[in-house]
């Protein structure tokens, strides 16, 4: 065949021209159906969307009133929103303006990009003139830049989803290491990614508008007098000193290993689901979710985990065991027990079950088994951490929900004398104090090197599971000691009250 014959058309060849794929996106909107992959591929053979028209009627109206209009575009209007190169030069150089406060018109735009080798780049000093009379009404400015907003963001929506199919088909060649579902949680987060870009546009509210708001909520409190703001724990002095787990708020749960972290944890959480009735979600990144739920029957049902294990229930409490089933059953507890989850696709799952079923808390066990897939992560434990604790305080503030973290304290603890712990002695990283609104460091006094001196038996029995949750940081209340004692063959923690001392 010669060298400049037509070559045949084959299933790979892309079409030349817009006719063909133009005729079949034609053909399935006359069938009203959804259209096949290939059909879809095929379409993809057009040219992004963009609006010269509002990308220069931004820009006309920046020129005629720069003052009010570029402090907006700062904020509100990134560069790469600008498609055409010339459009955008012109938008930079008009920031860099507002940014060195010099005067906007079009003598001293044209000059700087003149003296930059710019103006041809532009379409000469004819095209500034142009830009400068392109719209007689510089009011139509935000319908304008709307435009300009929504087409940059359709862009972006096509960049992720053309990135997900590049990334579907390439899977199992390039990366032979990534499973199905990393895969498809990589391609949720690109996708939220623009969602985040475009909620990221409201803009700073003024103080007026905090104002009102703080305003609503003490006249909220003095309405309700005694009434939690937050949601309950079900431990009354914790409920008191915190006024409930609040929105937006992270709250550490820290202590040295088999202290029962996540005993207590999963108390919380059987309170604010099954007897609050309210949506919760767990990341169990160390136990099983059915070693969790079988956890949650025994404490919920007061029963023994080493009866239940060698199957020695009586009548009574396999009825216990029952009714505990019926009221989980009801609960809106949704557990992820992904090992080694990262910090990202942590934050997807979250949006994920907010926006489906309206989760009002998290719970995280534990912090230390989070991970970060950041380079700079990859070489320094302690910005590993660091970022992982911001990724987490950034969550409670995007959904407005409550988190709850466990986290492990260091060995210095146990060398102490009376191993009461501190604050200093989260593990790893000194971010987690800072990012947490309340620090709980949990301690029992009957654990280990932790055991009390006492004289005789009797004592020792009142003494058994008597435990503490030092409430170290309270941003927004005082600090205290929350008296517990832990039933320890149910894994149960109650609130212990002191017994007045007799005269």
């Amino acid at each position: 065949m010669a060298e400049n014959s037509t070559p045949t058309a084959t299933s790979d060849t892309p079409p030349k021209s817009g006719a063909e794929p133009a005729k079949k996106r034609e053909n399935f909107k006359k069938r009203n159906e959804v259209p096949s992959a290939e059909e879809l591929l095929a379409s993809f053979n057009r040219a992004l969307p963009f609006s010269d028209e509002a990308e220069k009627g931004v820009l006309s109206c920046l020129l005629q009133d720069p003052l009010e209009r570029l402090s907006d575009c700062r904020v509100n209007l990134p560069a790469l929103a600008f498609y055409h190169d010339a459009n955008r030069t012109v938008y930079e150089k008009l920031l860099e303006f507002y940014d060195k406060n010099l005067p906007v018109d079009p003598v001293t735009l044209t000059h700087a990009l003149r003296e930059q080798n710019l103006l041809d780049k532009v379409g000469g000093a004819a095209a500034i003139s142009e830009l400068f009379a392109f719209v007689p009404i510089p009011s139509h400015f935000p319908y304008y830049k709307k435009i300009v907003l929504d087409k940059h963001i359709l862009r972006e929506l096509i960049h992720a989803s053309s990135l997900n199919i590049h990334h579907s088909y390439e899977h199992g060649k390039e990366q032979m290491d990534e499973n199905i579902d990393t895969l498809i949680d990589h391609a949720e987060q690109r996708i939220l990614a623009v969602r985040e870009s475009v909620g990221a546009k409201e803009g700073i509210k003024t103080l007026s508008t905090h104002v009102m708001d703080a305003i609503d909520s003490i006249q909220y409190m003095l309405e309700h007098p005694g009434q939690l703001r937050g949601l309950s724990t079900g431990y009354s002095k914790l409920d008191a000193m915190s006024s409930g787990l609040q929105g937006g708020e992270m709250f550490v749960i820290a202590a040295r290993p088999s202290m029962g972290k996540t005993s207590f944890a999963m108390n919380v959480v059987e309170h604010i689901a099954v007897d609050c009735n309210i949506p919760c979600a767990v990341f169990s990144l160390e136990m099983s979710a059915t070693m969790l739920v079988r956890r949650l029957l025994v404490s919920r049902a007061r029963l023994s985990m080493q009866d239940l294990s060698r199957g020695l229930l009586s009548r009574a409490q396999q009825d216990a065991l029952a009714k505990a089933t019926r009221d989980l059953q009801k609960a809106h507890i949704f557990i992820d027990e992904t090992p080694g989850l990262d910090i990202m696709e942590m934050r997807a799952k979250s949006r994920r079950l907010k926006k489906q079923h309206g989760i009002q808390m998290i719970m995280i066990d534990y912090l230390q088994l989070v991970t970060s897939q950041s380079r700079r992560a990859k070489d320094n434990r302690q910005i590993e951490i660091a970022e992982i604790s911001a990724g987490i305080k950034g969550l409670a503030k995007e959904l407005n929900v409550p988190i709850i973290v466990l986290a492990q304290l260091n060995r210095a603890v146990e060398s102490r004398k009376g191993q009461r712990p501190v604050l200093s002695d989260l593990r790893e990283s000194g971010s987690i104090e800072q990012d947490a609104d309340m620090v709980g460091l949990l301690t029992r006094s009957d654990y280990a090197g932790a055991k009390m001196e006492v004289e005789d038996e009797e004592a020792e029995e009142k003494k058994k599971g008597e435990a503490m949750l030092i409430l170290a940081k309270n941003r927004n209340g005082p600090t205290d000691d929350v008296l517990l004692r832990f039933i320890d063959h149910a894994m149960r923690f109650v609130e212990r009250f002191e017994e007045p001392e007799s005269p």
